[in-house]
């Protein structure tokens, strides 16, 4: 019965034009949306819709909502998506949204916690996804992402993978897939190219990959699904079969699209 109110709510959603000021915020703030075709286009509208009425938006630290956050937000979220089977991030339900960088709170112990070393001291963030609890995005960082690719860094793309990798309860940098053979390449190829990142790390070498991502396994997926999306040119000659995979599992070819569009 859930499921059945679920679907016929979002069928009127979609049923709804696509607001022309949406339209004009997306083009302007999201410079991917230019390399899409129109058939893409009109499919990533239709998830902004349904993502942006479903998900419970916050400002925080006086911080006030617009429909450009939201649109600028939902758009990078729903590019993730735009190709896969999905749900809309079901694991997400809240996304909280501060001006500038953040310090989250130290995180106290527990009643009945013995702690042997000192608590790691807390450092701004621009983004932050718990497997259990909201996610955390920072405007400024969400929109200088959005408007300046190419960098490699986009911290909804990070954040928002983190969520996929969260889906199956676990932040191991292995989403859920659909065949065991998926999961058999997926481990052999990120295995052996998060060991070498941390080798290549060790021993001074320059690497593609963001070193951010030797963090550990779950870091290494997100880092390399931001490389993906803002420098697929650059990962598709350097970085092969993380390329390989990510086209597979997101079901698109970014570096053909600019290509195409050049």
């Amino acid at each position: 019965m859930f499921t059945w109110f679920t679907d016929r709510r979002r069928r009127k959603l979609i049923q709804e034009p696509f607001s022309s000021a949406w339209e004009e915020i997306v083009r302007r703030n999201f410079a991917h949306y230019r390399l899409l075709n129109e058939k893409e286009r009109a499919h990533l509208q239709k998830l902004m819709q349904i993502f942006i009425a479903e998900k419970n938006w916050e400002g925080a630290g006086g911080l006030e909502l617009t429909d450009e956050i939201r649109v600028t937000i939902a758009a990078q979220a729903c590019l993730l998506i735009l190709n896969m089977p999905h749900n809309y991030y079901r694991n997400v339900e809240s996304i909280i949204i501060y001006p500038s960088e953040v310090v989250p709170p130290q995180r106290k112990p527990g009643f009945f916690e013995t702690t042997l070393h000192p608590l790691e001291p807390t450092y701004p963030i621009v983004g932050q996804a718990f497997r259990q609890g909201p996610l955390i995005l920072v405007w400024d960082a969400v929109l200088r992402d959005s408007l300046y690719p190419g960098s490699g860094y986009n911290v909804v793309h990070h954040e928002f993978a983190h969520k996929l990798d969260m889906l199956d309860g676990a932040a191991d940098g292995t989403p859920p897939l659909k065949v065991r053979g998926e999961y058999r390449d997926w481990v052999k190829v990120f295995s052996r190219e998060y060991i070498r990142l941390h080798d290549d790390l060790e021993k001074g070498r320059r690497t593609f990959i963001d070193d951010y991502g030797a963090t550990d396994e779950a870091e290494f997926f997100a880092v390399a699904t931001e490389q993906f999306f803002d420098q697929p040119l650059l990962m598709e000659k350097h970085a092969q079969e993380i390329y390989r995979i990510l086209k597979e599992y997101y079901r698109q070819d970014p570096a053909k699209r600019v290509t195409e569009n050049k």
